[in-house]
Parts: structure tokens; sequence; C-alpha cells
């Protein structure tokens, strides 16, 4: 009979491997080992356990590596949060911009909202998701039943901070294309705009 490694019995249930981990540690799933202590499963499990939807994600984000002890901080509020309401938790985090659509935690997150892993996503703050758009993730959220909850609705003053370097990060966006034109005027609009956001 053929036996399935971890990668393998994954893709068959359409889920992560973390999720059989997470079985086997509740008893949910308990795989053979082999003799250098991999998993294998069979056909006969995999076909008898259907995927357990009561697991929490909290996701906590920063701009730059100087705001490690930020990150820290939305780590330890998520961790109590979840451990106060006795949700079984993950926390996904990332280092990078509002407005990069491309970190590697975010797409994670995507990931396991859209396969059906998760019920629960836990945030410090609205814009530790993403500065613009975190609307959309929320709508994929409702999509897939995944309650979305926010600890601190009020603004947090650390933001300031993220929201300069999110507008730096237009104004060069746009510079690059204004640049590119070669005017005199577009130029002079740049300098100004940066003056400006040096100020936020």
């Amino acid at each position: 009979m053929s036996k399935f490694s971890i990668s393998e019995a994954a893709k068959i249930k359409g889920v992560s491997p973390s999720t059989l981990r997470r079985w086997e540690s509740e008893g949910k799933l308990i795989p053979e080992r082999t003799a250098s202590g991999h998993r294998r499963y069979s056909m006969s499990q995999l076909l008898g356990v259907e995927p357990h939807r009561a697991y929490t994600i909290g996701y906590a984000r920063v701009s730059s590596h100087d705001q490690k002890q930020d990150l820290e901080r939305q780590k330890e509020i998520i961790e109590l949060f979840c451990a106060q309401n006795g949700w079984e938790h993950e926390i996904i985090q990332d280092l990078g911009s509002g407005m990069n659509y491309s970190k590697r935690g975010l797409k994670r997150l995507l990931r396991l909202i859209t396969s059906g892993e998760i019920d629960r996503l836990v945030l410090t703050h609205k814009d530790r998701l993403l500065r613009f758009g975190a609307e959309l993730v929320f709508s994929i959220c409702e999509q897939f039943g995944v309650e979305i909850v926010i600890i601190n609705r009020t603004e947090d003053a650390s933001s300031e901070e993220d929201l300069a370097n999110d507008v730096l990060e237009i104004i060069n966006v746009f510079s690059a294309r204004l640049y590119g034109s070669r005017s005199g005027k577009n130029k002079k609009i740049v300098e100004e705009l940066k003056k400006i956001s040096e100020k936020l």
C-alpha cells in the first residue's frame, strides 16, 4: 500500500504541512514514522480526516529593522489577547512597507485564509495589515468565513513614522516617472513634495 510524505499528504488534503502537524499534536491524525523519523500517511488515513477550522492567526508588521521593538510589542499584545480568549494561535510577522503587497508573511496569510485553514485573524491595529487595501483583505476574509479582530481601533502613534515612509515611497515612484519626462516643472513638483514629506 502506498504511503505519502507530509508534503504529498498536504496536497491530497488541500491543506498545508503545518496543518497536518497540528492535527498530529491534537491526536487527530497520527502518521507512521520511517526509521529516519519521517512522517508517512496512508490514503485511508487521509480520507478519514476532515479539516478542522478552529485556528487563529495574529499578524504583526513594521516597516523597518529599527522598529524591532515595536514588532515585539505587537506580538506580545497579540499573544496575550489570544491566550486570554483561549485561542490556539500562531503569529505571522512581516518587515516591510504598508504599501508593499508582496511581503512573504502577507502572501502566506492570504494562502491560509483562502485555503480555509483559519477562522480568525487578529491585528493590533488595522494599518498593521496594509496602509491601503486592508478592506479588500477583510472582504476576502468575509467570503471565507474568517473573523477579523482588531484589538485597538484607535490610531497607533508609532504609525506616524510608517505613514511618512509610505508617502516617501509614493513620491519616489512618481518622481521616477516625472524625472523620466525631463520636465523642469515636474522636477520642481517632486522637490516640493519631498520637502513636505520631510515635515511629516
